[in-house]
């Protein structure tokens, strides 16, 4: 089955973490995806831009509403994703407490409810 593993964290630059924590947080990202391919279970990995970078675009009522930055005034930011098969919840959750920001932020586990795949959604 397909989860997602939303991190969330508090947002923050490189120049807040510094260079060292910086590169720190990189190797254990590396080394959880590593983990996640070796064991077959990963499918894909995004790491998102600061929210900033963000354009949120609503439709209501036929007007159409683009708006810079992300939409909810929050102080913690959608990070990155990892999209992985495993099979069973807990499964899944036991690959999201591995992932590192887990240590300072939270990892929502989403199933899938369709993916699309060869031109077709399945589920």
């Amino acid at each position: 089955m397909r989860y997602t593993l939303l991190l969330h964290y508090r947002e923050m630059t490189e120049a807040d973490l510094g260079p060292e924590v910086q590169a720190e947080g990189e190797r254990a990202f590396q080394a959880y995806a590593a983990a996640l391919d070796e064991a077959g279970a990963l499918i894909s990995a995004e790491v998102l831009q600061p929210s900033s970078a963000s354009t949120t675009v609503t439709l209501r009522d036929g007007e159409l509403r683009v708006q810079d930055g992300p939409f909810a005034d929050t102080k913690e930011q959608l990070g990155g994703t990892f999209v992985i098969d495993v099979p069973d919840l807990d499964a899944a959750l036991a690959w999201a407490q591995k992932a590192p920001s887990a240590q300072w932020g939270t990892v929502e586990v989403r199933p899938s409810a369709t993916h699309y795949a060869d031109g077709a959604w399945t589920r």
